[in-house]
């Protein structure tokens, strides 16, 4: 068992559709975890925050909850992930019905990108999941 690699093939790179947000807090804190595990095992990983999901990336938010009572914050999460080096992408579209500018957003984020750039990853990617 000491040989087993989890990632034994060229399939390096993932794409974490993120769409979940504060409505759904026991969603919130898997995909950045499963991402910096993922990205410690040196896969390219992005998330692609999209619908409610925006909310995560506005400043203040993400450090007022967690996923289950006592657990780590949300932007824990989220700076384990980016440490790990996963990217982050904010989907533009999106913004204005959540009442978000660009100064409202979390430094951690990478790129504020129009749906085009989700689907590029999507496409270019080897697995994708969505949370």
């Amino acid at each position: 068992m000491a040989d087993h690699h989890y990632l034994d093939n060229e399939e390096k790179s993932v794409v974490i559709v993120m769409t979940s947000g504060p409505s759904t807090a026991h969603r919130c804190a898997t995909p950045f975890y499963i991402g910096a595990i993922l990205a410690s095992m040196e896969a390219e990983v992005s998330i692609f925050f999209t619908m409610e999901a925006v909310k995560l990336a506005q400043k203040g938010v993400a450090e007022s909850f967690a996923a289950m009572e006592g657990g780590k914050t949300i932007i824990e999460f989220i700076r384990d992930a980016k440490a790990a080096g996963v990217k982050l992408y904010l989907c533009k579209p999106a913004m204005p019905g959540y009442k978000l500018t660009e100064s409202d957003i979390i430094e951690e984020v990478d790129e504020i990108a129009n749906a085009s750039k989700m689907a590029d990853l999507i496409l270019a990617c080897d697995k994708s999941m969505f949370f």
